[in-house]
């Protein structure tokens, strides 16, 4: 299936007899178009008990960290938010150096902030939040999905904060 914005220009792939509004010649993909409405119904009828599950794994996960880690903030924890995002403050910490010490120990996440013209400059979507200054380093997102495991979630909330502990206790 391909949806298309109103004012996008497209070529078409295979020319001929104009169906679609020129986009696609051809008879139509019947059984195409039988298996997309048989996936989407399929998709409808689980997605939110799967959008409960990764809500839950998150949860959890965040709850085992402001449990284990004293200096934290879950950024948006108290908004409405997707299911499978944590986006987490470490206090006094700088979210590249985190970044590098997760990918080390074989875990992957993404920064909350970026590097431009050599600058370190907090994410427009941290700033935006109003949040004192020390919590717009340190800012790394957790994304969950379908695949995470509670024992993945348990492993992280081993890792997580030694190496957290570790890092500010250098700091100090």
């Amino acid at each position: 299936m391909l949806y298309v914005r109103d004012g996008i220009a497209l070529q078409p792939i295979v020319h001929g007899g104009g169906q679609e509004f020129g986009r696609r010649s051809g008879t139509e993909n019947v059984a195409g178009i039988v298996g997309l409405a048989a996936a989407l119904e399929r998709v409808l009828a689980t997605s939110k008990a799967r959008a409960q599950r990764v809500a839950g794994l998150r949860d959890r996960f965040e709850a085992g960290l402001r449990a284990r880690v004293s200096q934290i903030r879950i950024n948006g924890g108290d908004a409405p938010r997707l299911p499978n995002a944590s986006n987490v403050s470490f206090d006094g910490l700088m979210s590249e150096a985190l970044l590098m010490r997760l990918d080390l120990e074989g875990i992957a996440v993404s920064a909350g902030s970026a590097c431009s013209s050599g600058a370190l400059e907090p994410s427009h979507v941290i700033a935006a939040l109003n949040l004192d200054p020390r919590w717009h380093e340190g800012v790394i997102r957790f994304s969950l999905g379908e695949g995470t495991t509670e024992e993945e979630i348990d492993r992280v909330l081993e890792i997580v904060p030694r190496i957290i502990e570790e890092m500010q206790g250098r700091a100090t």
